[in-house]
Parts: C-alpha cells; structure tokens; sequence
C-alpha cells in the first residue's frame, strides 16, 4: 500500500485529504509544517508527498528543495490556494512532479497519483486497483492551458534543449522563451532576440554570424553576429517558419556543430541555447518545400505549443486587469458587464490584440471605471467589418461558453456585492467553498485565501455544486 505525506498547516484539509487517499487505497501520514514532514522523512519513507506552498516557519520551496535534494526522493506533487506563474515555474525547476491549484477533488487525487506514483510492482496491482495541470512582458495566467505552459518552462529552464514555441500570432512566444532564460541557469548571460522575418534574406547571414571588416561593400569593422552576442546565454529566433531557405542550411550547421563562420572570417565556437519560435504550420512547409526537413527536427527537439486566448477564458481578465495596471496614471477598474464584454470577444489577435486594446482604453477613457460601451470597439474587426458580440456567446465549445456565462455572472455578483463573497455565493445560489473553488478557477480575485475550513472527509469537487 503507497504511502503518502501529506504537509499543510490546515487541520481540517490535511484531514480531508488523509481520508479521501485512504479511500483511494493509500497509506496516509500528516505533518503539520515544513520541519516535521523532513523530520519524519529522515526516519521513514513515503511514496509521494502532496506539499502545501504557504506555511509558517519554512515554506514549501525550502522544503521542496530539501526533499528533492536526496537522490532517492519521492514525487512531490506541490498544491496551492494562490497559485502563480512564478511558484508554478519555480516549483517544477526545482523538480516538483506537478504543481495544482487547490482545492483538488477526490478524482483530481486519483488522477495525480496515478501520474506520480511509480508503477506498481507484481502483487500490488489489487491492492491499489482503486487508483487509476510584471511588466507587459510578465508570463501572466492561472488557466489549464497556461499552467501546463508555465509547468513545461520550469522542467526546461535548466536544460539546454533546443526549443520550437508553436503558436498564433500574439500567443506570446518570445514572452514564453524570456521566461524560459530568466529562470534558467543562463540568466545572468544575454538574452538576444532575432525576427527572421523582419531582416532582409541577404542581411540575415551577417547578422547572425557577423561580418569581417572588408567582407563586402559598407563592412567598414568588423561586427559581432547575433551568435556570439548570445554565447553564454539565449538566442531567440522568432518568425523562423519565413527564413529563406539558404539560410537555413547555414544555421542548421551552426545549431549542429554549436561553430559559427562571419562573413569573410573564419569560424569561431559558441555557446548558446537556441529557442525558435513560428506561428506557420512546418510540417506542411517541409511538405511543400519550404522549410528543411533536417532543421525541421534539429529545432523541435522540445515542441511547445501555446494556447490561443479564446482557450484561455480564466486569463483574459486578469491579463486586462493587468495591462491596465500598467498605465500612467491611477489604474482604471472594470465594471462586470466590461469583463464580459471582454469575455465574449474571440481575440484572434490574442494577447497582443488585448494588450493594445488595455492601451487605447487606459489613453481614452478619462473615468476610473472601464464600462461596456467603451469597448464597442470591439465589434469591428481588423477590416472594420461589423460584428455580432452577443453572437460570440455562441462560438467555440459548450464548455468555453458555460464558462464565460459563469465568469461573467460571478463577477457581477461580486460587484453587487461590494466583493462579500460570502453575499455573493448567496445570491448566485451556490456553497461558498464553490465560489471559492471557481474564483480560483477563473483566477478572480487570486490573491483573497478562502478562510471557510473543509468539512472532515470531504474535499469540494469541481462538480460538487448546490
């Protein structure tokens, strides 16, 4: 039978939790902080541990990295009330095996100790058979989608693995590959960012690789390459999906030997992570002739796919709240019916088209309180044809629209409310421990801890409604 620590200063949630995992065919011990789960560690051994962030005495960082400083360390799976980009990255660098917002249903165990756990040995299977995610440029979003983003740039901050971001444009690549070398062992060297689109075909060579004085007609000294301006560091290439062909062939050598040759010189190694990013489909381009298949596979060595904001409904909020933040002046507030006007809108510029519109409004609105109407821009696209934005309501899945109707009518709830929530789970009809699951959820107000205890035994689902 699997053993599980469980470390959280909340009584009635480690208790919740004890009896859900025993439930579930599992061994569980408590501790109550940070030094009782190592000292009990030291003396005893536990399958998996299931560590709270915020503690009193030592938090769960420190803890994590005490754990995981044993070779043989268990899977530490870390949960959180206020989970963050930051903890989310720095949990999983620092070798959690997966970071979760709580509260977790009973399934939500089942499903994370089947992923964690190691498998079982001959004999075991029946007794566990019941076991079967701040500047503009600040990495912000506590959805699924972006979670599981933030938890793949904390395995790979440290690695040296060539990186393909794949994503639509304003899906926020190059601010996914800055996160990816802030918090790696590469962040104290440069970060060089590269747009293979912007540049000239017959520029790109010297501004890669650098030129020689003398190389050609206007090389009146010699210049550095965008290579040796990273070596230590990190080299973005963005857009690489449009680099001519030619130049591929000359950069795929580099990537291969890690040797970079400037014009009219001789060649010279470096040292230099490589994070590529496209918003073109390359599979289809090295169908089509485009793109160079052997490229193709020395890029992609970790593929990492961006979801576009209409996949992400829990961040278009507080990336708004956000950008208007970032304003001269006192930050301006959105009403409820603002925030579901911002809801309803398909972004197909993604966050760049969010972060824009923050701006025209932060400039053109004079109230401290951002109202529906000053959004009517919106119902034009890029071509200024007229669009329908209750229509949007209707588009994507079922479950996207369920949950704009329900960011929506939460927040107004709380606007009502004077932001009780307490008032407003009362006059939305709904347990307060699911409105605080749900606000945590949509990443409302993600910084208010919910103060009501779980019920012994019980541990909220997220279908556990009244």
């Amino acid at each position: 039978m699997p053993t599980i620590l469980i470390v959280d200063d909340e009584a009635a949630l480690r208790k919740a939790v004890a009896t859900a995992l025993t439930d579930l065919g599992h061994r569980a011990v408590e501790a109550a902080d940070g030094e009782a789960a190592l000292a009990w560690l030291a003396e005893n051994r536990a399958d998996a541990v299931l560590l709270d962030l915020r503690m009193p005495g030592m938090d769960g960082m420190a803890v994590l990295r005490r754990i995981r400083a044993d070779p043989d360390a268990p899977p530490v799976a870390v949960l959180t009330a206020v989970p963050s980009s930051e903890n989310t990255i720095e949990a999983m660098r620092l070798g959690a095996a997966d970071h979760l917002a709580k509260p977790i249903g009973r399934e939500g165990l089942r499903a994370l100790l089947a992923r964690i756990l190691p498998p079982l040995e001959p004999g075991q299977a029946a007794a566990a058979a019941v076991a079967p995610g701040a500047g503009e440029g600040d990495l912000v979003g506590s959805s699924a989608a972006m979670r599981e983003v933030q938890k793949a740039i904390g395995l790979l901050a440290d690695s040296d693995a060539t990186v393909l971001l794949l994503g639509e444009t304003g899906t926020g690549k190059e601010v996914v590959a800055r996160a990816i070398h802030r918090h790696g062992r590469r962040s104290k060297a440069p970060f060089v960012a590269v747009n293979s689109a912007a540049i000239p075909a017959e520029l790109l060579e010297s501004l890669l690789f650098g030129h020689r004085r003398g190389a050609f007609t206007g090389a009146v000294a010699d210049r550095l390459g965008s290579f040796q301006e990273a070596n230590g560091g990190t080299l973005f290439l963005d857009e690489i999906g449009d680099m001519d062909l030619a130049m591929q062939a000359k950069l795929l050598r580099a990537l291969q030997e890690r040797v970079v040759t400037p014009v009219g010189g001789k060649p010279e190694p470096v040292d230099v992570r490589v994070i590529a990013a496209t918003h073109r489909d390359l599979v289809q381009a090295v169908r089509d002739g485009k793109f160079r298949e052997d490229l193709y596979y020395r890029l992609g060595v970790v593929p990492l796919a961006l979801p576009p904001l209409r996949e992400r409904l829990a961040d278009i909020i507080p990336l708004a709240e956000h950008f208007l933040s970032l304003a001269d002046g006192a930050p301006k507030r959105l009403t409820a019916d603002a925030a579901a006007r911002l809801l309803a809108h398909p972004w197909p510029g993604n966050v760049r088209e969010l972060l824009n519109a923050m701006k025209r409004l932060a400039t053109l609105v004079r109230r401290p309180v951002v109202a529906a109407a000053d959004l009517d821009f919106l119902a034009a696209g890029p071509g200024g044809e007229a669009r329908d934005p209750a229509g949007d309501w209707l588009d994507g899945t079922l479950p996207e629209a369920v949950a704009r109707l329900e960011m929506a009518l939460i927040r107004r709830a709380l606007s009502f409310c004077g932001g009780n929530r307490a008032q407003a789970a009362e006059r939305l009809g709904i347990r307060r421990q699911l409105l605080y699951q749900k606000l945590a959820r949509y990443g409302i107000e993600a910084s208010a801890k919910a103060t009501e205890s779980v019920p012994e035994g019980d541990i909220p689902s997220e279908d556990d409604r009244s």
